[in-house]
């Protein structure tokens, strides 16, 4: 059977050294988590005029995160918390390759920057800085390794990341300082912190259309394996 063709969109940086030359870059452990549940793995450089010649290529698409934040005027905020650090060019790229997939109804899965952006696209709004907004709120940038737990997630009966993982409850690494604060109409909500903070999205309108808070990328538990494999499967050919 023909590997399914997952895009993988890439980070970038305003480059270093002699060339001064901008880079690409992404942890091995994405694609290594594509490739692991069969899928075949590409990245995606930051071409706007090339998203629908993307999208009609790709079977998939995994949004990746990053150090960096979603403009809050997307999202209907007129303030800029001083954390909040933006790289344009990827956000818009990333923007336009979104829109293209879900719109030929093709799976999507974003992960914790990717998820934030997915739920801006699909019409909710984001926390700026969990500290300043949810009161006790949990360590959402854990000290220890990201490839060990820093919290657990209640998963949304019923949800489609609740029949992946077949689990009401995930341990899950935790590094991020933004966060869902609503939904757009008809999203779900699929996962929550213990401190209220959202943790997971989806569209039920569309076949695959996940978004998590975490990196799952890490595999330190089979439902973040489950979540990789049902996402090639959503993508093989039927």
């Amino acid at each position: 059977m023909k590997q399914p063709l997952i895009g993988l969109t890439l980070d970038s940086d305003e480059g270093e050294g002699i060339a001064r030359t901008a880079r690409y870059g992404m942890r091995a452990n994405y694609a290594d988590a594509i490739a692991e549940a069969g899928g075949m793995p590409v990245g995606l450089p930051h071409a706007p005029d090339a998203v629908e010649s993307y999208a009609d290529r790709l079977d998939a698409l995994v949004v990746t995160g990053g150090a960096f934040d979603v403009d809050p005027a997307m999202f209907g905020d007129n303030t800029k918390h001083a954390t909040v650090t933006l790289k344009p060019n990827r956000t818009n790229f990333e923007l336009g390759v979104t829109k293209a997939m879900l719109a030929r109804k093709k799976p999507v899965l974003g992960i914790c920057g990717g998820e934030q952006l997915l739920n801006v696209i699909l019409g909710g709004t984001l926390i700026q800085h969990i500290e300043d907004e949810v009161s006790d709120s949990l360590l959402h940038e854990q000290p220890n390794p990201r490839n060990t737990p820093g919290h657990a997630v209640k998963v949304t009966p019923g949800s489609l990341l609740h029949r992946i993982s077949g689990l009401d409850e995930i341990k899950v690494n935790s590094a991020h300082h933004q966060a869902v604060k609503s939904v757009g109409p008809g999203v779900v909500v699929n996962a929550v912190a213990g401190d209220g903070v959202i943790e997971g999205i989806e569209d039920p309108r569309l076949p695959f259309c996940i978004g998590v808070q975490w990196h799952p990328e890490f595999r330190i538990v089979d439902a973040d394996k489950k979540l990789f494999q049902a996402l090639i499967a959503a993508a093989s050919p039927k």
